[in-house]
């Protein structure tokens, strides 16, 4: 199947086509890959709530597109232009995302159509209680059958407001805190999770590097991240948190800084952790900062030049009438559909190697079942063998010693350290990063059919969801 580089087409086509070409490679019946290709069901809710003495109306979605796992997973967004098709598209894109890199839920994204920057603190509580109210009703929230998380819009603080509401009507549920992920670890959320998708990104890149023939094909050389020239397009949660990791631990270079008020270039490299203070005070916005030259539209800082181009933020910056004038060797997408199918055609072309959202932002549900496995034991991680751990390793320092040689303090107080749940989640991450880039690189370079890394990941994604579907009988 040829890519439409002459007309865009919408999301939830975008990532059907992407089913599709994935399917061309694959010996799988048609029907159920029919089945595995369509969303489940879809709940569609209107509820009202009193805001400032007048009562307004929202309309919001929950989507499960595949239950071949329980509990489905997918977060919520609250955003102005979410509707139905988007929705579904995410959810799609959950189910793959969470077969690729062997999590054992099914998918499943929900949205509720709202501008929160309009809404005081007490209104969003109030709308989101009512919205997890509807949700809960309709077992579209619950640890078992449909388990919800952080996207744009929402947080820890959207999280909180669910598991309380979850709480209060279903009182006998001991498991009630696994009914969302993202959580604030105080209620019952895991070291790590904030930071995760970002963390993720930064594994994905850093085990690409580690091969050498995939490196080769994007025309970049060395083994490592760092002096790679990188354009953050969005400095959220996602884009902060990948853009610090590279630049504190990988030692990259970010070169530009995209937001929703315009954009920031320095060849020499930005200050991300100034760059995010000044956005802190300035109503999350980057005009005005000095350490930096401004371009009033960001847009064109996509077209600049770099090792790395990493869409942070929304669906669709790069489209069909920017994808010509990238510049960037890789397209790391840490969104959930940055680049459109017609967008990517162009790319392909140019030899520009995208590494897919499918596999790249998969860090946060990967955490996120590491936190609903902890509200499952009611065990944090590390408790029972932490200190065990570091008995073992004092004994071991003890003995080398023994045989005069003496080890250098620093050493001594890495070695006898024991692992923490944060140490734990980022081992398990990298670990679930490095397996799955390994498998798609794999796929990519055994099979003919197959000219990118995106097909390959939904090959994957795709198999495994099959053989699911057919360990519970549905198909023989």
């Amino acid at each position: 199947m040829s890519l439409p580089a002459d007309k865009e087409v919408s999301f939830r086509e975008s990532v059907n086509l992407s089913f599709d070409m994935a399917m061309g490679t694959l010996d799988i019946p048609e029907g159920i890959s029919k089945y595995i290709r369509n969303v489940n069901n879809v709940y569609q809710v209107r509820f009202p709530v009193k805001i400032k003495g007048e009562i307004e109306t929202f309309i919001g979605w929950r989507a499960v597109h595949s239950d071949h796992r329980l509990p489905a997973k997918g977060g919520i967004r609250f955003a102005p232009n979410v509707n139905q098709d988007e929705v579904e598209a995410l959810a799609a894109l959950m189910s793959y995302k969470c077969a690729l890199v062997d999590v054992p839920f099914g998918g499943s994204k929900g949205g509720l159509l709202i501008d929160p920057k309009k809404y005081e603190r007490d209104e969003m509580e109030s709308i989101t209680r009512r919205f997890a109210y509807e949700l809960i009703q309709k077992d579209y929230i619950s640890s078992s059958t449909n388990v919800p998380a952080p996207d744009m819009g929402t947080g820890q603080r959207e999280m909180a407001w669910i598991v309380s509401t979850y709480a209060s009507h279903r009182p006998g549920d001991i498991n009630h805190l696994a009914c969302v992920t993202g959580k604030p670890v105080s209620m019952g959320g895991i070291q790590g999770r904030v930071e995760a998708t970002g963390r993720g990104v930064v594994f994905g890149l850093r085990e690409f590097f580690r091969h050498p023939e995939d490196v080769k094909n994007a025309k970049l050389e060395g083994n490592s991240l760092e002096d790679k020239t990188v354009i953050i397009q969005g400095l959220g949660n996602v884009g902060y948190y990948t853009a610090s990791i590279l630049q504190d631990e990988d030692r990259a270079k970010i070169i530009a800084i995209l937001e929703w008020d315009g954009g920031l270039y320095d060849p020499n490299g930005i200050d991300i952790q100034d760059v995010y203070q000044y956005k802190i005070g300035n109503k999350g916005g980057v005009k005005g900062y000095t350490k930096a030259q401004y371009f009033e539209d960001g847009k064109v800082l996509l077209e600049k030049e770099c090792d790395i181009l990493i869409p942070a933020a929304m669906e669709a910056v790069i489209n069909r009438t920017n994808a010509a004038n990238i510049q960037a060797k890789v397209i790391a997408e840490a969104a959930n559909g940055p680049v459109t199918f017609a967008a990517e055609s162009l790319l392909k072309e140019k030899g520009t190697v995208i590494i897919p959202d499918v596999y790249l932002n998969a860090g946060g549900v990967t955490v996120s079942y590491f936190e609903w496995i902890k509200n499952l034991s009611h065990i944090r991680f590390g408790r029972m063998q932490r200190r065990y751990e570091e008995s073992q390793s004092e004994l071991i320092i003890k003995a080398i010693e023994q045989t005069g040689n003496k080890l250098p303090q620093e050493l001594i107080e890495k070695l006898s350290q024991g692992a923490s749940e944060l140490d734990l989640v980022r081992s398990g991450l990298d670990d679930t990063m490095r397996k799955a880039f390994q498998e798609i690189s794999e796929r990519f370079w055994s099979n003919d059919k197959i000219t990118n890394y995106r097909t390959a990941a939904m090959a994957l994604a795709i198999e495994k969801i099959y053989t699911g579907y057919r360990t519970m009988g549905i198909y023989p």
